[in-house]
């Protein structure tokens, strides 16, 4: 299911005995733009710390009661490695947490779970990850500080980053909902993430190599709710690009 992440912003986490926060933001990597950890708002606890959910601890969303429910207990998170809350998560630290949980390393294979192109929640079937370097040691992104970066298109600026589309099956960022209205007022457009060259952190810019008169031409979004596949299917045809959900490797697939 796709969520607006503006709207899972606040969604309280439930853990196994009891809440731990509410979603605050997400890591993402630029790699195979996939969500790598919600970040918790824990109010008093455990105050002064990151506190970081990845989706191999979730088990479901709930937009009915707006919770997201973890399979971790209060004690396991708090027992987890520290990471001060001003500090970028480095593969370091990953290595830590990861070990911690006994998960499967997601820079451990080539697809964006590592050796999974989806989430594998069997333990049975995850074996022995060495760890290896299918993705680039690097920061990861936030999703907090790339909203407001500027689309740059193939031939100049076209609008900037208001808000993501999550796919909560695979946990990977499937949209950029890009507010243009300096160009067309009143209209905000969808860009897969699999059509977005790169993200420079200097320029504060999201590359494409999109034409800003396509972008114009693509179908409006209203923003209210998520995208429907029947228009995911009408933007996918505009760009003549293949459609994710279609392809036989999706967690590999990237554009």
């Amino acid at each position: 299911m796709l969520f607006n992440l503006k709207t899972l912003r606040g969604y309280r986490l439930h853990a196994v005995d009891g809440t731990i926060g509410e979603v605050k933001e997400c890591f993402f990597d630029d790699h195979h733009w996939a969500v790598r950890y919600l970040v918790a708002d824990t109010g008093t606890w455990l105050t002064g710390r990151a506190v970081l959910i990845s989706p191999h601890a979730i088990m479901g969303v709930d937009p009915d009661t707006r919770t997201i429910h973890v399979k971790l207990t209060k004690k396991q998170i708090e027992d987890s490695p520290a990471l001060d809350a001003d500090v970028p998560v480095t593969r370091q630290f990953e290595q830590a947490y990861y070990g911690h949980y006994g998960w499967p390393v997601y820079w451990g294979g080539p697809f964006m779970w590592g050796p999974f192109p989806d989430l594998e929640r069997d333990p049975s079937k995850w074996g022995v990850s060495e760890g290896g370097s299918s993705v680039p040691d690097q920061h990861l992104l936030s999703t907090h500080d790339v909203t407001g970066y500027h689309i740059q298109a193939s031939d100049g600026e076209v609008g900037h980053v208001d808000d993501f589309i999550v796919d909560d099956e695979a946990w990977a960022l499937r949209y950029l909902v890009v507010n243009t209205s300096n160009w067309w007022p009143e209209k905000q457009v969808l860009i897969a993430l699999s059509w977005v060259e790169r993200v420079g952190w200097s320029e504060e810019k999201v590359f494409t190599h999109l034409s800003r008169s396509a972008i114009k031409l693509s179908a409006e979004y209203s923003g209210d709710l998520p995208p429907t596949r029947d228009y995911e299917s009408q933007l996918h045809c505009h760009y003549d690009r293949p459609k994710y959900w279609e392809s036989a490797v999706v967690g590999k697939q990237r554009g």
